[in-house]
């Protein structure tokens, strides 16, 4: 397959957006007021005819259309059709937008609650595996007994924060924005005081401030009165089980994507795994904010503890039956939420989500990132301006509205300025002291807004020697903006 970002596929993008979308719609599921009035309707070019067909049979039909169809034959040169071959293989993708089954129906679903391992996912999905444990996902925690080089700063070099030896490491957790380090003491992990900021190279203490968090309530303040098993490792591992403290496997496994995986590494069907591209965009959605959310168990505390993850949940229930999502009072600043409702911190991209237009028109996680593995920065389909842009080309109809990209941003091409992200998902989100990730709103936070409710926007998060007044007034030379929406 051809690199999803490469030059072809924007190529094929654009011989698309001519010649197919308005009948196969922009992420090819033929779902257009065009194509409704066909007979045969278009086709899926997501759905298993166009998956299994071989590259020169999709030529061929571009090439010479498909008798007693609305399909022509596009006379176009050959390395036009190559390219519209290759970007048919890297569609946009988006989920149904179909009401869920019933919770009767999802009762009876035949996955059972066996559990395999990811290697024994190996076997038959070597390809995935393999990209995959070189990935974050598969190493969030590590032994350091185990890799030598999981420790990023000397331990050696003498510091006052680090209280601590390399023996005391049992577990490493993190590698880009911050690492920390838990001890072993029983059958419990504790954190210890100190964290490497990764970007910095500095050391920092750690220690999570009651106050802050909701389950700081529920434990003493220091650091070896609370055990990561409640507070951490649900979510970096596979069926952690609170009674004996015990994991499947530690790390992001495909169980915990795709459920337990028993029966299904036994008899391969597709009706005893599950594969969250198959489900409605709610519970497609579910899988990653099942961890990449701030909110709290139904009932808390849980079995005793205060745990800060869905206790027994697995894909293929549903997650609202053990989770909910932080909650939040509009013009309060929180510990979780600015003012108007945006994530104040990390671990704040589902809450964010699911209030965005994109979540309601089916755009799911795994619509931009591949958890199985990529070459691209947060493990995205494609370089970021190249991925949105699958779905938001110039005068498309999901916007901008503007002839050239160049226009909507009013910044010059390959500049900063110029990126979708730079300003509807700006660094906003605290990770560690000063460093920030990004705000999956998508929503365009305006100066004006900076100035009523204190939250950051995307002008001056770039131009930050500037004031909110200059942006304003910037914003307001642009003649494509709405001077009322640039007021708000």
């Amino acid at each position: 397959m051809a690199d999803a970002g490469g030059v072809d596929v924007s190529a094929g993008r654009e011989v698309y957006q001519q010649k197919c979308e308005t009948c196969h719609a922009y992420d090819g599921s033929g779902k257009t007021e065009m194509g409704a009035g066909l007979y045969p309707p278009p086709l899926d070019l997501r759905g298993p005819e166009i998956y299994n067909a071989k590259d020169g049979e999709l030529f061929y039909f571009i090439r010479n259309g498909i008798r007693n169809t609305a399909m022509p034959g596009w006379q176009l040169p050959d390395q036009d059709i190559w390219r519209l071959v290759v970007f048919i293989r890297n569609l946009p993708k988006v989920v149904s937008l179909s009401s869920r089954a019933p919770t009767a129906a999802l009762a009876a679903t035949p996955v059972s609650a066996s559990y395999a391992g990811s290697t024994a996912c190996k076997t038959c999905h070597s390809h995935i595996y393999e990209r995959w444990k070189k990935t974050r996902m598969a190493n969030v925690v590590r032994d350091p007994r185990e890799h030598p080089d999981a420790i990023i700063p000397d331990l050696s070099k003498p510091n006052p924060l680090v209280t601590f030896s390399k023996d005391d490491i049992a577990f490493v957790y993190g590698s880009k924005w911050k690492q920390r380090y838990f001890k072993k003491v029983g059958d419990d992990f504790f954190p210890l005081p100190a964290q490497w900021d990764v970007t910095h190279q500095v050391w920092r203490p750690y220690n999570v401030k009651t106050g802050t968090d909701w389950w700081t309530r529920y434990y003493p303040e220091g650091n070896m009165e609370r055990p990561t098993g409640p507070t951490c490792d649900g979510c970096h591992s596979v069926n952690y089980d609170v009674r004996t403290k015990t994991v499947t496997e530690w790390n992001v496994g495909c169980e915990k994507c795709h459920g337990p995986g028993g029966d299904h590494v036994k008899q391969p069907t597709q009706a005893n795994i599950v594969n969250p591209a198959r489900l409605n965009y709610i519970d497609a959605t579910d899988t990653c904010i099942q961890c990449h959310s701030q909110g709290q168990p139904l009932t808390a505390p849980t079995a005793g503890k205060a745990y800060d993850w869905p206790v027994g949940f697995h894909m293929g229930k549903r997650l609202e039956d053990f989770w909910k999502l932080e909650e939040h009072k509009l013009g309060e600043t929180t510990f979780t939420h600015f003012a108007d409702g945006t994530g104040h911190k990390n671990r704040m991209q589902g809450n964010d989500f699911v209030t965005s237009l994109m979540y309601t028109r089916g755009v799911a996680c795994f619509s931009c990132h591949d958890v199985h593995g990529t070459d691209n920065d947060g493990l995205l389909w494609k370089p970021a301006n190249i991925l949105c842009l699958d779905c938001h080309g110039p005068n498309s109809p999901n916007g901008p509205h503007t002839p050239t990209i160049e226009q909507h941003t009013h910044h010059k091409a390959g500049s900063q300025g110029n990126e979708c992200i730079a300003c509807h998902m700006p660094k906003i989100q605290q990770t560690i002291v000063d460093v920030n990730v990004r705000s999956h709103t998508f929503h365009f936070v305006t100066p004006a807004t900076t100035d009523a409710l204190k939250i950051p926007n995307a002008c001056n998060v770039c131009h930050a020697d500037k004031s909110t007044a200059w942006a304003t007034a910037a914003l307001k030379t642009w003649a494509d903006r709405s001077p009322w929406r640039v007021a708000e």
